[in-house]
């Protein structure tokens, strides 16, 4: 089911023109939207009103940012540079925290320990004590970090050469699993199944696996990979994009991907079925979210340098009102 571009669904005014690097909704509202862009920026959306509330720059384009709760978040940076902010604070500037060797790809809040936690293209994971975040505990991982998710107390990282590291975050010391993921091709994106179970893993290459974390002979039976994000041109030619982004519902445990084709699909993980797929976007979906009652999805459409596009257009953030019609398994 292909679904159009309706009344359901509407653009943030004041979103960042260049890519888009990552949104994310608010811990416990839909009201609030974070975004990170390669034009230095981070900017706090209110959704419901439609409007930016808040902005803070870095001196470097910003790679990842995530809230630590309703009144702080962090950001990292392609120079390597991790911030803060007070949204309540008089100063509107984000506070430098630390730093990597080279750029942060990833950054992540872990409730559960009080921790942020940082992936870095200098083959290092960092946690900063949010109590005390001037000395973190660094943990050297065999390459540069693309990827990453929280699953419980578990920390899920993707590398290049196509590692996948899984790590308890109560102990850090050695690596709980080490695998090479089912793709082929260069990992792009790793996300959590919110029940726990397992992770979903995209690749350059238009494939998606679902993994499961017990290593468990029964457990490793249920893991599949499949294609997705492909155009049968009508010469038959088949063109295969990247996917980009992965979002996870948290009531249904099923997820979205969107691809640099354009497109956005809703899948059932544990029934192996698409639920449905959005209108095509201007762009390449380049950062997904749900909100966290799972009411609303923030598409980020920003051209990510690929594919040669004579004048892509500029970035835009869609806010898009879900049923369960498009989300719930069958």
């Amino acid at each position: 089911m292909t679904l159009p571009d309706s009344t359901n669904e509407f653009k943030l005014e004041e979103a960042p023109e260049d890519l888009i690097s990552a949104v994310n909704f608010g811990p416990s509202s839909s009201q609030f939207l974070l975004a990170s862009s390669w034009d230095c920026t981070v900017r706090l959306f209110d959704v419901s009103n439609n409007t930016k509330r808040i902005q803070y720059n870095h001196d470097a384009p910003v790679l990842d940012c995530c809230f630590q709760d309703q009144l702080y978040a962090w950001s990292g940076d392609l120079s390597g540079q991790l911030m803060t902010f007070d949204f309540n604070g008089y100063e509107h500037q984000g506070k430098k925290v630390g730093s990597h060797d080279a750029a942060i790809k990833c950054v992540e809040y872990c409730p559960d320990i009080h921790a942020v936690i940082t992936g870095s293209w200098d083959q290092t994971v960092k946690l900063w004590d949010i109590r005390a975040p001037e000395t973190p505990n660094t943990y050297r991982v065999p390459d540069k970090v693309y990827t990453m998710a929280i699953c419980g107390e578990k920390l899920i990282v993707g590398t290049a050469g196509r590692r996948i590291l899984v790590y308890d975050l109560r102990a850090m010391n050695y690596v709980e699993q080490l695998r090479e993921s089912s793709l082929k091709y260069q990992t792009r994106c790793i996300r959590a199944f919110p029940n726990k179970q397992g992770y979903v893993v995209s690749s350059i290459e238009g494939r998606v696996a679902v993994e499961y974390l017990d290593p468990s002979p029964e457990a490793q039976k249920k893991k599949y990979a499949f294609k997705c994000h492909r155009i049968k041109e009508s010469s038959g030619v088949e063109l295969i994009y990247p996917v980009n982004c992965i979002a996870f519902h948290n009531g249904y445990n099923t997820f979205a991907t969107g691809g640099s084709d354009g497109q956005v699909n809703v899948w059932d993980g544990f029934n192996k079925k698409r639920l449905c797929q959005f209108h095509r976007y201007p762009t390449h979906i380049s950062a997904l979210a749900f909100s966290p009652d799972g009411s609303l999805i923030a598409v980020a459409s920003s051209f990510i340098y690929d594919f040669d596009q004579k004048d892509p257009p500029p970035g835009s953030i869609s806010i898009k009102t879900v049923t369960d019609q498009e989300t719930k398994p069958k």
